[in-house]
């Protein structure tokens, strides 16, 4: 602009600090002027909001699902970008403390929700992990986002109407809140040891193409339909 600006002025407008006004010039500007610029496109973003589960905690470097998700993205849907701010052991008040943050400097099209283990293996109330949860919720979808809810479940040694309270909380939340919900996220591992790490908690590398389809049929939809606001 500073250019082109100086490459326009007379000797005298140089002198000065002013340009003449140049009458063609004007009317050329007015009649191909349509409108304000349009804004550059922007590459779609996908978050990914979780604990070690989706953080890659005791893996290589990317075998973890996220990686794969990743990877899967680029040969499917190009157009997606992703982006990992998972903490390992983080809980959903750890979650909803960094996602405004996240929320700013992303803009995501997508948020995936995978929080609230950590909260039952701590202890902490179900209330607090539901509102925690609800505030996730409604803080992405009022940026714009799109939510997946990841499902968790807990081992029956917590107490049955523990348990149950709890894997209910995240079908309550997606009813609730209209959301894609990924039932449980260890679907087809939970009960083979063998796909752990030792700790039991944690799976395996050749668990985390699981992790990634038990995802991925939930996701699909989304990802495939046009982001909020495109054309």
């Amino acid at each position: 602009m500073l250019v082109s600006a100086a490459c326009g002025l007379t000797p005298a407008a140089r002198a000065t600090g002013t340009a003449a006004p140049h009458p063609a010039a004007a009317g050329s500007a007015l009649s191909t002027r349509t409108g304000p610029p349009r804004p550059p496109a922007v590459q779609p973003t996908l978050v990914v909001l979780g604990d070690s589960l989706s953080a890659g905690y005791g893996l290589p470097p990317d075998t973890g699902w996220v990686t794969l998700l990743q990877r899967r993205l680029a040969q499917t849907s190009p157009h997606y970008s992703v982006s990992n701010a998972s903490i390992s052991g983080d809980t959903t008040s750890g979650g909803l403390s960094r996602l405004p943050a996240v929320l700013a400097r992303l803009h995501p099209a997508i948020v995936i929700v995978e929080l609230g283990g950590n909260d039952a293996l701590r202890g902490l109330p179900l209330a607090t992990t539901r509102q925690n949860l609800a505030s996730i919720i409604t803080l992405s979808q009022a940026a714009g986002a799109r939510v997946v809810l990841v499902g968790m479940q807990i081992p029956p040694n917590y107490g049955q109407a523990y348990t149950h309270a709890f894997a209910s909380l995240y079908t309550d939340l997606a009813d609730h809140y209209h959301l894609t919900l990924v039932p449980f996220l260890l679907e087809g591992i939970a009960d083979k040891p063998e796909l752990f790490q030792a700790d039991q908690i944690h799976p395996l590398p050749q668990a985390q193409p699981v992790l990634l389809d038990n995802v991925w049929k939930r996701l699909q939809a989304l990802i495939q339909a046009k982001p909020p606001g495109s054309r």
